[in-house]
């Protein structure tokens, strides 16, 4: 039986004007992809960004604009059954941003890989400078990188009026 399955992503741009992303071990295969997961049966986009960016990063966001749903038929690299469809917002915290970065891609320790059944997650930022679609691992992702870097998304002010 196919099954729709609902992803919703944050796209948190800091001060020094770089993109956070997540660098993961998923079932022996690594990606990299803007961080946020799967909405949770009776919660709403928002309320499940905000869960995911607290439960991944510790960090309190405020849900800004939605920037882009899939607007085209993506089957899940995990379940060859399931359609994903993605939603992106901007998201903002008023805290200030302390979590664990890496600066290498896939930079983890040996125990976090040793096993292929398990996962693991590091966060890195990308400066806007060098971001490409390249940089991430999904092909929806691939898609809003592209739209962020056509329409020059990372000065705030530009973002805001989209």
């Amino acid at each position: 039986m196919a099954l729709f399955n609902i992803r919703v992503y944050g796209i948190l741009i800091d001060d020094q004007n770089r993109l956070l992303v997540s660098d993961e071990f998923i079932r022996g295969n690594y990606y990299t992809k803007l961080p946020g997961g799967g909405l949770e049966i009776g919660e709403g986009t928002r309320d499940c960004l905000k869960r995911e960016f607290m439960e991944e990063t510790g960090l309190d966001v405020t849900v800004g604009e939605h920037f882009y749903t899939t607007d085209f038929f993506q089957i899940s690299a995990f379940n060859n059954k399931d359609q994903i469809v993605s939603i992106y917002y901007r998201v903002f915290t008023n805290q200030k941003i302390e979590i664990a970065t890496r600066e290498k891609p896939f930079d983890f320790a040996p125990q976090q890989v040793a096993d292929p059944t398990k996962e693991a997650e590091v966060f890195r930022w990308i400066p806007w400078k060098e971001l490409s679609e390249k940089d991430v691992s999904l092909p929806i992702d691939k898609v809003v990188v592209k739209m962020l870097k056509q329409k020059d998304c990372f000065n705030g002010k530009q973002f805001n009026s989209l």
